[in-house]
C-alpha cells in the first residue's frame, strides 16, 4: 500500500542522511596492512547487521508471529496444516522484506560513495600493473598498497599509481553499489508479480481487502485504548472509592498501608487461570479484596 511504499522511502532517506553523517564523523581509514580490511568490512557490514535486527524488532509482524501459539497446528488436518506454513513463509518473506530496506540502503550508498571499499582491498591491488612495482619485498609491498588510501602517506613517486588504483577502486564499489540497486528492485518487481499472479482476488477485491484490513486495525486499537481504560478505572475507583474526572465526587477512600504495600512494588504478568491473568499489582489487589476500609465524607462547600 502507499503507507508502506512512503513508510519504506522514510527509512532509506534517514539511513542515507545517517550513512554520511556516520561516514563524516567517525570513518577514518587505519591504512595499516592487515587492518584495512577489517576495518573497511567493519563499518561496512555491522551498521548493516544492527539496521537488519532493528527492522525485524519494529515489526509488529514479528512480535505477532513469535508470540503466536503453534499448539493448533497440530488438530488440524494436513492441507489445514499446508496453508498454515504457505501463510508462515510469506510473513517471514514479507518481513523480511521490510527489515532488508534499511541496510541494503546502507549497503548500496557505502559501495557508491566507494571509501570503505577503497580501505578494505587497497593492500590486495596487483600494483605493478600500473608500472609502480618497486624492488621490494611481497610484505613491504603490502604495506605500501594499505598507504593508497591515505595520500598523505604515500610517497610522491607512487602518486600516479596511487591515483590510478584509487580510480579502479573506486569504480568497482560504485558498479557493485549499482548492481545491489538494480538486482534489488528486480527483486522486488518480480515478487509483486508473483504474489499478484497467485492471489486468489481481483484487483478491487484485492484493494477492498486491504482497505478492511486497515480499518478493523485502527477500530481495534481504538476499542484496546477505550476498554483498557474503562477496565483500569474500575480498579482505580474501588483503591480510591471515586472515579478519576469525576465533578461531585461525595467520599473518598482512604488505603491503609498494608494495601499501599500491596500494590506498590515490582510483578510480572501473573497466570489467575487457564484463560486470565494479572495485569498489574492493583489488578490482583483489586479481584482479591473487598472494598471496605475507611472513607471520608467530601464537604460539597468547603
Amino acid at each position: 500500500g502507499k503507507e508502506v511504499v512512503i513508510a519504506n522511502a522514510i527509512i532509506a532517506i534517514l539511513t542515507i542522511g545517517g550513512q554520511q553523517l556516520f561516514s563524516f564523523f567517525t570513518f577514518s581509514c587505519p591504512c595499516h596492512v592487515g587492518q584495512n580490511l577489517i576495518y573497511g568490512l567493519a563499518f561496512l557490514g555491522v551498521p548493516a547487521l544492527i539496521l537488519l535486527i532493528v527492522g525485524y524488532a519494529l515489526n509488529n509482524q514479528t512480535w505477532r508471529l513469535v508470540m503466536g501459539k503453534s499448539s493448533h497446528f497440530e488438530r488440524e488436518s494436513s492441507s489445514n496444516w499446508l496453508l498454515k506454513y504457505k501463510l508462515l513463509c510469506f510473513v517471514l518473506c514479507s518481513i523480511t522484506g521490510r527489515a532488508l530496506v534499511a541496510p541494503v540502503t546502507w549497503l548500496a550508498v557505502t559501495l557508491i560513495n566507494g571509501s570503505y571499499y577503497i580501505c578494505a582491498v587497497s593492500e590486495y591491488v596487483p600494483v605493478h600493473y600500473y608500472g609502480a612495482a618497486p624492488n621490494v619485498t611481497a610484505s613491504e609491498r603490502s604495506r605500501i598498497l594499505a598507504t593508497f588510501p591515505c595520500g598523505q602517506l604515500v610517497p610522491p613517486e607512487l602518486s600516479r599509481a596511487r591515483d590510478e588504483v584509487i580510480l579502479l577502486l573506486r569504480y568497482q564499489s560504485q558498479v557493485a553499489g549499482w548492481l545491489l540497486i538494480a538486482v534489488v528492485v528486480i527483486t522486488v518487481f518480480l515478487s509483486y508479480c508473483l504474489a499478484s499472479c497467485f492471489s486468489p482476488l481481483s484487483f478491487l477485491h484485492f484493494r477492498y481487502w486491504n482497505s478492511y484490513v486497515d480499518n478493523e486495525q485502527e477500530l481495534f486499537d481504538e476499542a484496546t485504548e477505550q476498554h483498557s481504560r474503562l477496565y483500569a478505572m474500575q480498579n482505580v475507583r474501588k483503591f480510591f472509592g471515586f472515579v478519576p474526572g469525576s465533578e461531585n465526587v461525595k467520599e473518598i477512600r482512604i488505603p491503609s498501608l498494608r494495601e499501599w504495600q500491596a500494590i506498590s512494588g515490582l510483578a510480572f504478568l501473573k497466570r489467575v487461570d487457564k484463560e486470565h491473568y494479572d495485569y498489574s499489582l492493583l489488578h490482583d489487589w483489586a479481584l482479591k479484596e473487598r472494598a471496605s476500609g475507611k472513607y471520608l465524607r467530601i464537604d460539597e462547600d468547603p
